[in-house]
């Protein structure tokens, strides 16, 4: 199954929303396409069967075509046409409130949602609209928007690469690393993982199964250890191993908890002490079904740990997929991947056209 396949499958809660509120907005206030109907049959009284009706006889017979008719070519006209049953509805402010709502229930946040309203309405403002016409609009425009951050993590000569993950609890983040790790091991990247959530063992098991599955080694250290201490050992052995990626796992911390994000800096100036320069990637992993929780978490995490870029997890399980377009919106960060499953090819690079196409439940052939 195509990667496309399963995030529209997986987001169906997400376009499954959309679509039915797009439905609903356009029948609420929509017409009926004009199509050509038959004239009503004048009423009559009802014949005996053996005596034919001549004014039905004549109906039934077929009237030459004028000759002179051209046969009609396929071209706007005939398209236009064959989407002619469809309600449509004028694009007008009640319908782009409507449009608003909906976005917002999806999580994209009132600011984003407002602009990506106007600029569906820009130059189409008093057009009759289908929902098809609607959900084209919006998946272009949500592509739009993220199409500057869609980025894959960038890969630098310098040996070895420092790679932070950090995020809340729960997030997916040693999962992620997990996935990654197998990924660029796969690529022919020489790959070492340092455990640094010392206080969860299962964390670090988590990590040594995926590194055994891919042949990276897993550094640990005693449970309650200094993860600091540990993220400084892990950089001289990655250094000394010479290998092209060292991911460093970090425990699960809540963005309001000042003592667990001082922990976290304190991390990043350690590194520091090794190589001035690092961590040359922070990835903050989010949870989608945080929905716009998410918002927050960016913005402390950058100012602690100079988050360089963004992974989506879960997103087979919210039915708010909009927060990913709010984040792109307002903070621009590269969103690296996103992932909708515990497989390791269910983490794949940000295709911002197919994500728009999922969300707002667009097939793509």
């Amino acid at each position: 199954m195509s990667f496309f396949k399963k995030l529209k499958d997986r987001m169906l809660r997400s376009s499954s929303k959309i679509d039915e509120g797009l439905d609903a907005i356009i029948d609420e206030g929509g017409v009926e396409a004009e199509t050509p109907a038959p004239a009503p049959a004048e009423p009559q009284a009802p014949a005996p069967p053996a005596t034919p009706d001549p004014i039905r006889v004549e109906e039934l017979t077929p009237e030459p075509p004028p000759a002179a008719a051209p046969v009609a070519k396929p071209g706007l006209f005939g398209r236009l046409a064959g989407r002619s049953a469809e309600p449509r509805r004028a694009l007008d402010d009640e319908m782009l409130e409507q449009l608003e709502e909906l976005l917002i229930a999806a999580d994209m946040g009132v600011d984003t949602a407002l602009r990506v309203t106007a600029n569906m309405a820009e130059g189409r403002y008093g057009r009759m609209m289908s929902a098809s016409d609607i959900k084209g609009l919006l998946a272009a425009e949500i592509t739009r928007v993220m199409d500057p951050v869609a980025r894959p993590l960038p890969i630098y000569p310098r040996k070895p690469q420092v790679v932070l993950v950090v995020g809340v609890n729960g997030s997916g983040k040693t999962t992620t690393i997990g996935k990654l790790a197998s990924q660029f091991k796969a690529a022919g990247k020489s790959v070492v993982i340092a455990a640094g959530d010392t206080f969860r063992a299962a964390a670090v098991e988590q990590l040594q199964i995926w590194g055994d599955r891919a042949g990276v080694p897993v550094m640990t250290a005693p449970e309650g250890s200094d993860p600091a201490a540990l993220a400084f050992d892990a950089m001289v052995r990655a250094e000394a191993d010479g290998a092209d990626l060292l991911m460093i796992d970090t425990a699960g911390r809540l963005q309001n908890r000042a003592d667990l994000m001082e922990e976290l800096a304190k991390i990043v100036r350690v590194i520091r002490k090794k190589d001035p320069d690092a961590p040359h990637n922070t990835i903050l992993v989010l949870d989608a079904t945080t929905g716009q929780n998410a918002l927050s978490q960016v913005k402390t995490f950058q100012q602690m740990a100079d988050v360089s870029g963004l992974v989506m997890t879960k997103l087979d399980g919210t039915a708010k997929g909009g927060v990913l377009v709010a984040l792109a919106d307002k903070f621009g960060l590269p969103i690296h991947a996103i992932g909708v499953g515990e497989q390791i090819d269910d983490l794949q690079p940000f295709d911002p056209e197919e994500f728009a196409n999922a969300l707002v439940g667009i097939d793509q052939t």
